[in-house]
C-alpha cells in the first residue's frame, strides 16, 4: 500500500486496463500526483520514469462510503473522433472487470472517470 492507503498492484492493473480501452490517449494525473512524483525523485535520488508515474497517479483507488466498498478515481485524456460517452462506459467496464470480486454480496466499486482533455 502506498503511504495514503491505495493498494498499489490495484492500482497498477487498473491504470493498465484503462490504458488498453479504445479512444484513450493516456492517463493524466492530477497535480498532487505530478507533485508526488516529483517529491519522491528527489528523496530518494533515483530517477522516476515519468509514464508509471504518471498512470499510477492518474488512478487513485480508496475506501468508499459504504464499509467494504472502494471509490476509484480514474483521469484520462481521449483521442478526437471517439464518443466520450462510449468511451467512459468502457472505462468503467475495464475497471470493473479488473476490480476483484472478493464475495458474491460486495457492492460494485464507485467508479468515477474525469475526461481531463482531447487530443
Amino acid at each position: 500500500m502506498t503511504a495514503d492507503g491505495e493498494p498499489v498492484e490495484l492500482t497498477e492493473r487498473i491504470a493498465q486496463a484503462v490504458a488498453g480501452v479504445p479512444g484513450v490517449a493516456f492517463l493524466r494525473p492530477g497535480l498532487a500526483g505530478l507533485l508526488r512524483s516529483s517529491v519522491a525523485a528527489r528523496a530518494t535520488g533515483r530517477r522516476v520514469n515519468p509514464e508509471e508515474s504518471r498512470a499510477k497517479s492518474a488512478v487513485r483507488v480508496g475506501q468508499g462510503s459504504a464499509p467494504g466498498t472502494l471509490a476509484i478515481e480514474v483521469s484520462v485524456v481521449l483521442r478526437r473522433g471517439h464518443r466520450a460517452v462510449d468511451v467512459t462506459r468502457e472505462i468503467r467496464a475495464a475497471v470493473r472487470r479488473t476490480v476483484p470480486a472478493e464475495a458474491e454480496n460486495r457492492p460494485p466499486a464507485r467508479v468515477t472517470i474525469t475526461v481531463t482533455g482531447l487530443v
